[in-house]
């Protein structure tokens, strides 16, 4: 049945439907559904709470003093130091920084969001990237920015989602990334706007260079010997987000889609185009502490299009690079991906400074010969939570997924979505 309802995914209306229906949901504005930030305080209050913050400051009898912040206005600021997982696997010394602050009254503005989280390994891997998420007062504007410098090698087992485990070559390569959206305020929920994307695939090449990459994978666009692979286009973003708290998200609703568009003419090896659809809901079950369902799903596809072969839909690179926890990131590329996630949240003291999570997922790309969604591949796991700032809900995260011959711990600043 669930192979059925995936492979409808093929079907032009059904990417419609996903596009159109919440996006249609926000004139109708049930209550059910959208939570405003007023609401999201009252169950954000963090009376009795205690954070990692407070406990070094009461052990440590340090006094900060706060500036009064300006009428109207409240800026607050969270600098978080913290491991996480590093794009294309193995084990890595990490230093990721992130800071939480308000460009308007937190009534009325969400939380905008800077992530620095550099990563380098002895094994000739490093990752150098910056992502940022900024709302403007009122949230009538939000600027996204997302740019990287990556040299790290790189497993890859070719398309589609039967490939044996072993059956896999190193690939090395540098790559630069640069993107960018502006988005306007539609309704109090919904924002559209355009964006700017840049990939850049530098000197790509196999580990053993007897190996020819393109006849591994049997994919012929960005997978020649000692070639770069340039794209950069152009990109239409709509965006519906209910959630107060990004860090840290309080029952809401979130919903983004992006087309995106490379012409040749512009400089891009190839013409592709992409569709990112990306939903998430989160239930849920009190209105005090974390006891909380989360859903995540999104649909990557690159229209039918030849987009290069490291920026085909794979699992662990969509752009926020967090699902598919349990499998080695580009475990499975094919020309359509899609995936679904499940996550129970819950604290376990009452003060809210320790919890732990539940989770599982599945995903499923094309194959490359019929373009079916021929294979389901599954992975779950467990994690612990420790809260790191109660005032903008940020916890550390320690998680172990585990999937059919993979298994990796990950350390998270916030949780995964």
């Amino acid at each position: 049945m669930l192979k059925g309802l995936i492979r409808l995914l093929g079907k032009g209306w059904v990417w419609a439907l996903l596009v159109m229906g919440p996006v249609g949901a926000v004139a109708q504005t049930p209550k059910d559904m959208l939570v405003r930030p007023a609401d999201s305080l009252e169950r954000g209050d963090t009376t009795g709470q205690r954070d990692l913050i407070g406990i070094f400051l009461r052990v440590t009898k340090i006094q900060i003093h706060h500036p009064r912040p300006e009428t109207g206005r409240r800026v607050y600021y969270t600098v978080l130091p913290l491991s996480t997982s590093v794009p294309g696997g193995g084990n890595a010394l990490i230093t990721s920084t992130t800071a939480g602050f308000y460009l308007g009254d937190r009534k009325e503005t969400y939380l905008s969001t800077g992530t620095f989280s550099p990563s380098f390994n002895f094994r000739g891997q490093f990752n150098f990237p910056l992502r940022g998420n900024i709302w403007s007062a009122t949230n009538k504007w939000n600027y996204q920015v997302d740019t990287r410098f990556s040299i790290y090698p790189q497993f890859t087992w070719g398309l589609g989602g039967h490939q044996n485990e072993d059956d896999k070559i190193l690939v090395r390569y540098n790559y630069y990334r640069l993107y960018g959206a502006v988005l306007k305020r539609i309704t109090p929920y919904f924002l559209a706007g355009v964006g700017y994307d840049m990939d850049y695939n530098i000197h790509i090449r196999p580990d053993n260079d007897s190996v020819d990459i393109g006849q591994f994978v049997k994919y012929k666009y960005g997978t020649v010997n000692h070639s770069n692979s340039f794209s950069h286009g152009f990109s239409l973003n709509l965006l519906l987000d209910t959630r107060y708290n990004s860090f840290n998200p309080v029952p809401g609703m979130y919903f983004n889609a992006v087309y995106r568009i490379n012409p040749r003419f512009l400089g891009s090896n190839t013409t592709w185009h992409s569709l990112y659809l990306d939903w998430r809901k989160y239930i849920p079950f009190s209105n005090r502490g974390q006891n909380m369902l989360g859903l995540w799903s999104y649909y990557w596809t690159t229209l039918g299009s030849n987009a290069p072969y490291f920026q085909l839909p794979a699992i662990g690179t969509e752009p926020y690079q967090r699902s598919g926890r349990g499998f080695n990131p580009m475990r499975y590329v094919g020309k359509s991906l899609f995936y679904l996630e499940t996550e129970y949240r819950r604290d376990i003291t009452r003060d809210g400074l320790f919890g732990f999570v539940v989770f599982g997922n599945i995903n499923t790309v094309s194959e490359p010969r019929t373009h079916e969604y021929a294979y389901i591949h599954p992975a779950g796991g467990a994690g612990l939570r420790l809260k790191f700032n109660k005032k903008s809900g940020s916890n550390i995260g320690i998680d172990y997924g585990v999937s059919k011959g993979y298994n990796a711990i990950y350390f998270n600043l916030g949780e995964t979505f």
